[in-house]
């Protein structure tokens, strides 16, 4: 299944990415990481296993009583906490260990691979796309980072460039280009991405340098000296850091040192990205906070929205006062309005999409829709051309709305649930608009060229140029895996409709709240 997706512009990747140098001071900063989760894990097997002699109301023989042959290596006192200069860790061994960083450096490796063809795979040209995609398959966890191509030549040629293992489920991306970790002292803005999971902890990991073994930056992280041994892990909030499933992240595009986190310990925290702690903590929901998003012009203005049914608007300077919004079903997406500031989406589980004037705290929305009969599980506002929208849902259909003047109406719908599955996450491209990057329960990326379909080119002409270039070509699906399977979607023009149908189709609209 693939969770979460985000686009990385063009010309942010550093055209040859560099290859992870295990030195003296990176060795040292892991093994000190790997320390602390070496000893999370370690309680949590001691606690395992406590709990399952308890269950079976026995004590287990010692290894050594069970198999005496073996009494000569001391395995009873094998987890037996090391005297002071020895502690073990996941490294202890390497030190006499020369790392190199081809195999060309290493005098004991003789076939030689081709080194020069890798270089030129891993480049990354000045009209490429990156796209990350949260990827779970079998219980295991990574990132991959796709490299996408539209150029004439190549048709839209997608592939996998390199990936990063992760340590738990991810639940979400953000793209940021401040410079953390080893890279903090160099000029110039960098290219990471901030991933939260079902652990605790925020990891940043540095996408212009391949085979990382773990993140640049993590926040979040417990101070274990100060825990006590044996402590269970306390699910209570505070103002440090999460206690539970990170669900949602927003990185200040204008305060850049600044990173919003959304957790289901109903908190909401900013974090200083020069400091790498929390400098703010928000307790206004009482239920999992979903999704957030900072306002695009007002620099300090955060929407969260939460399983408490509630929408909420408040400046971060000041946060007792905010406006609230209560909603009929769980919160599933956020997104500002980037054509109209002071408005906002909000998708629920119900099926709606509802559309708000953030200076009408707890009004009426402007416009209702009933975009799908299951979760719109994943919303996007195109940010180039005005009043397109596009909805995603659990049903396994995306669609894409023309919400101009307030008053929406379906323009095309595709059927993927044979492909891609539920939809769980749909992002627009941001150098190429209506390049519609979608994914979901079965583990594939597909890029949709929005543009190539007909009933787009007719609601949208005018607003946009890509639009008027595009007349002449086909309906264009980019799928990643390839593969040579015959297109199985069905396509709805909504041009085509009247206003039965459309009715059909779950539209709903109210009457808009008075402006302040």
């Amino acid at each position: 299944m693939i969770s979460a997706l985000q686009w990385v512009r063009r010309g942010a990747a550093q055209a040859r990415p560099d290859k992870y140098d295990l030195d003296e001071k990176e060795f040292k900063r892991i093994n000190e990481f790997a320390a602390q989760h070496l000893a999370d894990a370690k309680e949590e097997l001691e606690a395992a296993q406590k709990a399952e002699n308890i269950a079976n109301n026995m004590e287990a023989d010692t290894i050594s009583e069970a198999h005496p042959e073996l009494a000569e290596y001391n395995l009873d006192d094998y987890d037996d906490e090391k005297p002071e200069g020895q502690e073990a860790t996941i490294f202890s061994n390497l030190n006499g260990l020369t790392y190199y960083a081809s195999n060309r450096e290493d005098p004991y490796i003789t076939l030689r691979d081709e080194e020069d063809e890798d270089e030129e795979d891993v480049m990354i040209q000045a009209t490429d796309n990156l796209l990350l995609a949260a990827k779970t398959e079998d219980d295991i966890s990574h990132l991959e980072v796709y490299l996408y191509d539209e150029s004439e030549e190549n048709e839209g040629n997608m592939y996998v460039h390199h990936d990063i293992m992760l340590p738990a489920f991810p639940l979400c991306l953000e793209w940021l280009d401040f410079r953390v970790g080893r890279k903090s002292n160099m000029e110039g803005p960098g290219n990471y991405v901030a991933v939260g999971t079902f652990d605790t902890e925020i990891e940043i990991w540095d996408l212009d340098t391949i085979d990382n073994m773990y993140p640049d930056a993590v926040l979040g992280a417990q101070d274990k000296s100060k825990k006590k041994k044996g402590a269970k892990k306390s699910k209570k909030p505070n103002s440090e850091y999460h206690t539970d499933a990170v669900m949602a992240l927003a990185w200040n595009r204008q305060h850049r040192n600044i990173l919003a986190s959304a957790s289901a310990d109903t908190t909401v925290k900013l974090w200083d990205l020069t400091t790498q702690q929390c400098a703010h903590s928000f307790s206004h929901h009482t239920d999992k906070v979903q999704a957030l998003a900072w306002n695009p012009i007002e620099s300090t203005a955060l929407i969260t929205g939460s399983y408490d049914k509630t929408v909420v608007v408040f400046d971060s300077r000041a946060p007792d006062a905010r406006a609230t919004w209560k909603l009929q079903a769980d919160v599933e997406c956020l997104r500002w309005d980037p054509h109209d500031a002071h408005s906002f989406y909000v998708s629920t589980d119900d099926g709606m999409v509802q559309y708000f004037d953030a200076r009408t705290g707890g009004a009426q929305p402007v416009f209702r829709l009933h975009a799908h009969d299951k979760a719109v599980s994943a919303l996007d506002v195109n940010a180039t051309v005005r009043g397109c929208i596009v909805t995603g849902s659990t049903d396994g259909t995306v669609k894409v709305w023309d919400v101009n003047e307030n008053r929406p109406s379906m323009v095309t719908s595709r059927n993927v649930k044979s492909d891609i599955g539920q939809v769980f996450s749909l992002t627009f491209c941001p150098d190429a608009p209506f390049n519609l990057a979608m994914a979901g329960s079965a583990g594939k990326v597909n890029i949709w060229d929005v543009a190539t379909n007909a009933g787009v080119r007719r609601a949208f002409e005018g607003r946009s140029t890509i639009v008027a270039n595009r007349n002449a070509e086909k309906e264009k699906v980019v799928a990643m895996p390839s593969d040579d399977e015959p297109e199985s979607d069905e396509e709805m023009d909504g041009a085509d409709l009247d206003m039965d149908e459309v009715a059909e189709s779950d539209f709903e609209e109210e009457e808009s709240g008075d402006d302040v």
